[in-house]
């Protein structure tokens, strides 16, 4: 059976003490086994970035920069290929495998820009014959720990502004679908990123709990659920680390009585639905205003129907499945316990037949959820769509304020005074207006407010500048020796 390794100081290895299964979510099957790392491995990759970093940090901008342009174009003539391995681990349908490799892209194009980037400022004669200017350097070894749902786009979004600053990472990507993070660090290397300066740790809660705890480690990124991130950052952030943990959502869409409810129909089909509704900025509770639920759930059933549910490679499939058959109960018990609360169900997925082992499942349509409800009030992170109605725009902003999670939302409207108003409103970070899933382009920031962010800065674009660098900041003066004088006093501008 196929062994996917570690990939540490440039070279694969492969020896482990325990192994993990990988399974092809569209067959039921373990295909591949995930070498697990112990400690003594982590602190091994630990050990090479950390050697790596003084070079790596000395390293011109310039030279950066090319690696990054060429990392830019080898991921695009080899789009394909790690599109098949996305799709052969995690079930995603490989256009939705491939759109996801165009959006980590992004960042490496943000990360072209670095001389641009890491420019610090100057001013001279702040006194007489002083000058002060700032620089922003590097933190140091950067551990980033990626999700199972997005195994290329997450990984890209945190190692290349990470490297881009001169930063040396350490990779944990998910143990369900770990392969593309080998792929990429293959790709960095072969654009001539140096040994060590980005190493690939495959593992558990072993790997992870080592690298919050380890002296060397200066950073933490995590994507993930919002128990995890909170206790990532909790457990990091006592250890002395900079920490940005990113958690759950609930992403509402507001839709308000003026709007196009066959645009609305269609976009909520596509958000919440979408790569097996696996996404934290997947539309999870759709908001219904006023009088128009009955025809926007009646426009959204007829569409459920046509949808086609398959392996990832036919290109007929519009959704895969989900990435295990534990998770598929869990999203199955959801719908099961829906109507019990009080909510009707109005399409089960539940019902849906298919010709596979794989871990499939239909897509689901609940109505008259309301809060207190667990289908409503836990993130499913599945192919669930709740209904909730509401009397007016009021009662709607109050519904997405009061909810602990804080992501992404969105309103439906022709009113641009409403849109308008409902961006001052909503509390969340992204936040669309006739765009159902609001992720930035890579220019900007990704990243939610509440129980979905746990640390100061969003992930990604200009935020993520900040987050891998410390600023300095250096004040300077030549004088003539002659005019040398011992002075006990606090410092003065002259």
């Amino acid at each position: 059976m196929h062994t996917i390794p570690h990939y540490i100081n440039g070279s694969r290895v492969t020896d482990a003490e325990r192994f993990g299964p990988v399974f092809n979510p569209a067959t039921g099957e373990q295909e591949k086994q995930v070498a697990l790392a112990s400690a003594a491995r982590v602190e091994e990759a630990i050990a090479a970035a950390k050697a790596a970093l003084p070079a790596w940090r000395a390293a011109s901008l310039a030279k950066r920069t090319n690696i990054f342009f060429r990392v830019r174009e080898i991921l695009n003539e080899r789009k394909s290929e790690l599109a098949a391995i996305l799709t052969s681990e995690h079930g995603k349908v490989l256009s939705d495998a491939e759109g996801e490799i165009s959006r980590g892209l992004e960042n490496i194009e943000f990360a072209t820009g670095l001389s641009h980037m890491l420019k610090g400022e100057r001013s001279e004669q702040v006194s007489s014959g002083v000058d002060v200017h700032s620089v922003r350097q590097p933190v140091g070894v950067v551990a980033c720990i990626t999700p199972f749902n997005f195994p290329a786009m997450v990984p890209l979004w945190m190692i290349g502004s990470a490297l881009a600053c001169g930063n040396t990472v350490l990779l944990k990507p998910s143990e369900k679908d770990p392969s593309s993070a080998v792929f990429i660090a293959e790709v960095f290397a072969e654009a001539g990123l140096p040994a060590g300066v980005l190493n690939v740790v495959q593992g558990d809660k072993e790997a992870v709990d080592t690298l919050l705890k380890h002296r060397d480690v200066k950073a933490v990124s995590f994507v993930g659920s919002t128990p995890i991130a909170q206790s990532i950052y909790k457990r990091a952030a006592d250890h002395g680390k900079r920490v940005q943990a990113l958690g759950g959502a609930k992403n509402h869409m507001v839709v308000l009585p003026d709007a196009d409810l066959d645009m609305a129909a269609d976009a909520a089909i596509s958000a919440a639905y979408g790569s097996a509704g696996e996404r934290c900025m997947a539309v999870s509770v759709l908001v219904a205003v006023g009088n128009i639920a009955d025809d926007l759930v009646a426009a959204i059933k007829s569409r459920m129907a046509t949808l086609k549910i398959g392996p990832g490679t036919d290109p007929a499939s519009q959704m895969g499945p989900l990435i295990t058959a534990e998770h598929r109960e869990k999203v199955a018990s959801y719908v099961a316990g829906a109507e019990s609360e009080g909510a009707t169900v109005v399409v089960d997925g539940r019902s849906q037949q298919f010709d596979s082992n794989g871990f499939f499942i239909g897509v689901s349509l609940v109505d008259h959820v309301k809060p207190g409800m667990k289908v409503y009030d836990d993130e499913i992170f599945g192919p669930v769509l709740s209904v909730v109605r509401v009397d007016s725009y009021s009662d709607a902003v109050r519904l997405v304020n009061d909810n602990e999670f804080g992501n992404g939302v969105a309103i439906f409207t022709r009113d641009g005074g409403a849109a308008r108003q409902f961006e001052f409103d909503v509390e969340a970070g992204m936040v669309g207006v006739n765009v159902p899933i609001p992720v930035p382009v890579g220019t900007f920031s990704f990243g939610g407010w509440k129980n979905s962010l746990f640390g100061d800065t969003h992930m990604y674009g200009p935020d993520s500048i900040r987050f891998y660098t410390r600023g300095k900041v250096v004040t300077t003066r030549w004088p003539d020796p002659a005019t040398s004088v011992i002075d006990l006093g606090f410092p003065q501008v002259d």
